[in-house]
């Protein structure tokens, strides 16, 4: 399984505008073969930090998700909205367990 774990921001006033598209391309990911989960989530004590958490089967699910059609209108979109300083990272995980 590969997980992605990191942040991205978009000034708050930006946001309203945003959640539509958004909210678009975590649907459109959620519904991919080998999403195994993908969420958006504003920090509490930044509003303009937002988390984001993708779980794929594999890396060809990842693949095909790099090169759908809505990955590219999500990133025709960020200068619009002035998404900035993403820093995402790319975990490979070999099992998981409840804690």
């Amino acid at each position: 399984m590969l997980l992605i774990t990191g942040t991205f921001r978009i000034r708050p006033e930006k946001f309203l505008e945003a959640r539509p598209v958004m909210e678009a391309m975590i649907l459109a990911s959620r519904a991919e073969h080998g999403c195994l989960g993908y969420a958006y989530a504003v920090d509490l004590l930044d509003g303009g930090l937002v988390h984001v958490v993708e779980h794929w089967r594999d890396q060809a699910a990842l693949s095909a998700h790099f090169s759908s059609a809505h990955i590219a209108r999500w990133r025709a979109t960020w200068p619009s909205l002035d998404i900035t300083d993403r820093d995402l990272t790319l975990h490979e995980v070999g099992g998981s367990r409840a804690t």
